[in-house]
């Protein structure tokens, strides 16, 4: 796992004065990315630099790398899966390699493919491949956007691009402006989804994409070469027991696949379905105990401690169980320095905490991610499938009336039990679908940003809204099943935008390599077959997965209430954080910022901490965004 960073020039011929120490800023700001080495290459024009975290062919597998006659050269960050198989077919073709990394494999794909390489490759990826003769610098990132790339256009001519938006701010010419639709973005999702950034001069590419760049040509707009498919219908002859087992083989191959490194390798546990089934199957293709890391809280209501501590004692596992505290609230700054945009997750925090205690185990650590998105396992997929079938049985005119009036006559009742909590569920209903299931995971809602964001801000939005980010994805939907419908949506928003990010940059802070093989986009492409009552049965996510696992994991891990990585900040807000939040969200950076209508600020902050309301989502949300203006906009000026 590394870091990359690189220049094209579309001015000069020659180098431009200064991009070498600029090209060396850059790589060094990605220094966690790749503690173990660290190198750069030039030419006229262009420019490619590495940070490396060496875990294939340690000795011969430096970056940036070349082919036999140095004319294409490329930097890569990630895993090629298949690189053994791939490096037999370029063989065959008469390619000569020089080394055993999965890296040598992607200067001959490119000689062989073309544009087409990234779709041999089986496994999580961002890269760069400069061609000397084509005079064409090639970017792609995986199919699903596990690994980031980021890119800037300046004025100069010149197009940077890294693997984080903090080395393209390492070019003071990168224009600093916040884009007004990300903030729009940020509040609504509470991340800034792709290809959007926070900075209006910088894009990211998006997952399963790829971006040609022809020195002298102007930058053409992204290529898309992988989507997700669903297709519920063609596997519907396959019994639960004959699709148990092919799912059991499916998931044990993309485990298999993952387990090669040259430094020690384990897997996060934290005691849910996801991770206990891939450690399980570690645990049957290793022939030693897996070293699995595991983090426990002092509060009893966040901890999932014990249930990973059945799954290690039930499986044989070398468990490394570590207490930590969940108030570390000196993260909160450095979280916002690790990932360059607002990002508003609390479970921020424990995914930096467990990465860090598990560096201290092993190099390249497993995880679980992508369960609940290829198989289903959200609450909110089973609401949205009730609120389907409720909007087809009734008129367009009649639905959007009734539960409109509904939602406006019953109270917001944040304080009673959730059966009780009818008015969300009664404004999405009154929502077409897209908008309703935009009100199940935003952060702030609708009626919530009208009222935070000033008047002058929301004329500088012009119209725009949050949710066309979903609307796009819907418009190129490739299903019409409800629930096949929103796990597209997520995997094109919530998963690259918070999951993947999320792991990327708690992982890397701390030089650790993860791998997902639930992400395993061939295990995707067979899941996407599935029927639908497969992955959801008798109000039970993820069905097939928990059914298929059961002579393999404890019954009651497998079927026990999701929790996840929870933080009380609630709680936080109204005890430890109180004066820090106060001081935050009321002090001049956000009341100066023009965002935001001043007096909705101090209501939010005075009803929270008082207990007559819980704001903690959106309180946490602008907490964040201080944070981030404070160290990373004014930090960087």
């Amino acid at each position: 796992m590394c870091g990359l960073v690189g220049i094209l020039d579309h001015a000069l011929e020659g180098g431009r004065a200064g991009d070498e120490a600029l090209l060396r800023r850059m790589t060094e700001s990605l220094a966690h990315r790749g503690p173990d080495d660290s190198s750069i290459h030039q030419e006229a024009g262009v420019g490619l630099g590495h940070r490396r975290l060496s875990i294939i062919d340690r000795a011969g597998g430096q970056q940036p790398l070349a082919n036999e006659d140095g004319r294409v050269i490329t930097v890569f960050n990630g895993e090629i899966y298949n690189h053994a198989e791939l490096r037999s077919t370029l063989e065959q073709r008469g390619h000569d390699f020089a080394t055993r990394c999965d890296t040598e494999v992607i200067v001959h794909a490119w000689e062989e493919w073309g544009e087409r390489c990234v779709e041999h490759f089986r496994g999580m990826f961002s890269l760069a491949v400069w061609d000397r003769n084509e005079q064409a610098l090639f970017l792609a990132r995986d199919r699903l956007g596990i690994k980031p790339l980021c890119y800037a256009e300046l004025p100069d001519g010149r197009v940077l691009f890294a693997s984080e938006i903090k080395a393209l701010l390492a070019c003071a010419e990168v224009p600093r402006d916040l884009d007004p639709r990300a903030i729009e973005d940020y509040f609504a999702y509470g991340y800034v989804p792709d290809p959007r950034s926070i900075f209006a001069a910088v894009r990211k590419l998006p997952p399963g994409h790829t971006l040609l760049l022809r020195r002298g040509e102007p930058m053409g707009p992204p290529r898309q070469y992988w989507d997700a498919t669903f297709d519920s219908s063609s596997d519907r002859s396959l019994s639960a027991e004959q699709a148990g087992e092919a799912l059991v083989a499916q998931l044990r191959e993309a485990v298999d696949i993952r387990l090669e490194a040259e430094v020690p390798l384990g897997a996060f546990l934290s005691g849910g379905v996801d991770s206990s089934v891939v450690v399980a199957l570690m645990s049957e293709l290793s022939d030693r105990p897996v070293d699995a890391c595991s983090i426990a809280f002092r509060d009893p209501h966040y901890d999932e401690a014990e249930h990973a501590g059945k799954v290690a004692g039930h499986l044989g596992l070398n468990h490394h169980i570590h207490k930590v505290d969940s108030e570390r609230f000196d993260l909160i700054d450095e979280l916002a320095l690790l990932f360059d945009e607002p990002f508003a997750d609390p479970s921020a925090l424990p995914t930096y905490e467990v990465s860090r205690i598990a560096r201290q185990h092993v190099t390249v650590a497993l995880s679980g991610d992508g369960g609940d998105e290829v198989l289903a396992g959200y609450r909110r997929y089973r609401g949205y499938q009730r609120e389907a079938r409720l909007r087809g049985r009734l008129p367009d005119g009649l639905r959007r009336g009734l539960f409109g009036s509904l939602a406006r006559w019953y109270p917001k009742a944040d304080w009673a039990p959730k059966y009780l909590r009818g008015k969300a569920t009664f404004q999405a209903l009154a929502a077409d679908p897209v908008a309703g299931y935009l009100r199940s995971v935003a952060v702030v809602d609708d009626d919530q940003r009208a009222r935070l964001f000033s008047q002058r801000f929301q004329r500088e939005l012009q119209g725009y809204h949050a949710a066309e980010v979903l609307r796009g994805h819907a418009a190129e939907a490739p299903t019409h099943d409800p629930l096949a419908f929103v796990q597209y949506l997520d995997l094109k928003t919530w998963l690259p935008g918070d999951i993947l990010t999320k792991v990327d940059r708690a992982s890397m802070a701390h030089g650790l390599e993860v791998r997902v093989p639930l992400l395993d986009h061939r295990f995707m492409e067979w899941a996407g077959r599935l029927p639908t009552d497969l992955k959801v049965r008798n109000q039970q996510g993820k069905w097939l997965l928990k059914r298929a696992f059961e002579d393999r994991l404890p019954h009651d891990v497998l079927y026990r209430t999701k929790q996840g990585f929870n933080m009380p900040i609630a709680e936080w807000f109204r005890g430890p954080l109180r004066q820090r939040l106060r001081e935050a969200v009321l002090g001049k950076r956000l009341m100066d910022s023009g965002y935001f209508d001043a007096s909705r600020l101090r209501t939010l902050v005075d009803e929270h901490q008082s207990g007559r309301s819980n704001h903690a989502r959106p309180l946490w949300a602008l907490l964040m965004l201080e944070s981030f203006l404070r160290r990373c906009v004014e930090g960087a000026r």
